[in-house]
C-alpha cells in the first residue's frame, strides 16, 4: 500500500505525519535538531512505500526550490528535484502561509481570504477569487518583511526593521533579553505587549487594505496562547483601515488545530 508523508517545517518545530491507508503516524522535533534531507530520508528508509511528499515550508518557495528560509537551515535548496530525481516519488512545497490559506479558505468556505500567522517569524497569505496571490516568484505578500522600525536586531533576510522584528514570537523573545526581562517568553510585559500589538495591528491594516477580503484570519502558535490579540484588534482596527474596506471585512481567529499541516494535504491535487 502506497503512503503519503505530510511535513510542516516552522521556524521552531519540524512535524511529520505518515499517511497510509487509515494508520496515521505522528512525529516532531525541533527545527534545529535534523537538516531536512536527512530527516525525509530516515522516513523514506522506514517507509519505502512513500510515493507522495508535501511540506510547508517557512521560507519563500518557488517551483520546489527553497529560495531562503529566514529562520530555518537549508544545505540543499533545489529539494523537489533532489528526491524526485532519487526516488520513486513525487514531492511537492510550498511557503507555509500558502499552504494555511489553502485550508482555511476550504475551512471558510470563502473565495476571498487572507490569513496572517504570528509564530516564529510573521507571516501572510490571499487568496483572490478561488486562487492564491503568487507574484512572479511565488514571494507575494511576504507581509513579515514589510518596513515597520528600526531595530537592534537583524532579520534572517538581512534586515533591521522588518515588521516581524515587532510582531512574532522571535521578537518577543528579542525584546524580552533587550530589555532584560527573564524568564517564560510571554507578552505579560506592559511595554512589550504594546510594542507587538501596535505592530500586529499595522500588519492587519495593511494586509486588510491591500486583499479586500471578506475574512481575515489570525492564527500561529502566539495568537493561540494569546487568544485576547484577536479581540484587541477588532476593537481596534477600524481606525487604521478605510471605511468602505472595513465594512466588508470579517476578522476571524482560526479553528484548524495546524493550518499549514493541513494545508500541505492540498498541494498536489
Amino acid at each position: 500500500m502506497e503512503s503519503s508523508l505530510y511535513i510542516d517545517i516552522g521556524g521552531t518545530n519540524i512535524r511529520a505525519e505518515i499517511e497510509s491507508g487509515d494508520k496515521l503516524v505522528s512525529d516532531s522535533l525541533k527545527s534545529q535538531d535534523i537538516d531536512l534531507i536527512d530527516f525525509i530520508e530516515k522516513y523514506l528508509k522506514s517507509y519505502p512505500n512513500i510515493s507522495h511528499i508535501a511540506i510547508s515550508f517557512a521560507g519563500q518557495i518557488n517551483n520546489g526550490y527553497i529560495i531562503s528560509s529566514p529562520n530555518i537551515e537549508i544545505s540543499h535548496h533545489n529539494i523537489k528535484s533532489y528526491f524526485e530525481d532519487r526516488y520513486n516519488l513525487k514531492l511537492y512545497i510550498d511557503n507555509d502561509l500558502n499552504c494555511a490559506i489553502r485550508a482555511e479558505a476550504d475551512y471558510f468556505n470563502s473565495q476571498y481570504i487572507s490569513a496572517i500567522y504570528v509564530g516564529t517569524g510573521l507571516g501572510s497569505a490571499i487568496i483572490d477569487g478561488g486562487k492564491i496571490v503568487k507574484g512572479i516568484s511565488n514571494q507575494s505578500f511576504e507581509l513579515g518583511h514589510i518596513p515597520y522600525r528600526e531595530t537592534p536586531f537583524i532579520c534572517g533576510c538581512g534586515k533591521s526593521n522588518c515588521i516581524e522584528l515587532s510582531a512574532s514570537g522571535l521578537a518577543i523573545e528579542r525584546w524580552m533579553r533587550y530589555r532584560g526581562i527573564s524568564g517564560e517568553v510571554n507578552l505579560e510585559n506592559e511595554e512589550i505587549d504594546r510594542l507587538f500589538k501596535e505592530a500586529l495591528l499595522r500588519a492587519v491594516a495593511t494586509l486588510i487594505t491591500l486583499s479586500n477580503s471578506e475574512i481575515l484570519v489570525l492564527g500561529g502558535g502566539v495568537i493561540e496562547k494569546n487568544p485576547h490579540i484577536v479581540d484587541w484588534i477588532r476593537d481596534n482596527i477600524e481606525r487604521e483601515v478605510m471605511p468602505s474596506i472595513f465594512k466588508d471585512i470579517k476578522i476571524v481567529s482560526s479553528k484548524l488545530k495546524n493550518g499549514a499541516m493541513e494545508g500541505s494535504r492540498f498541494l498536489g491535487r
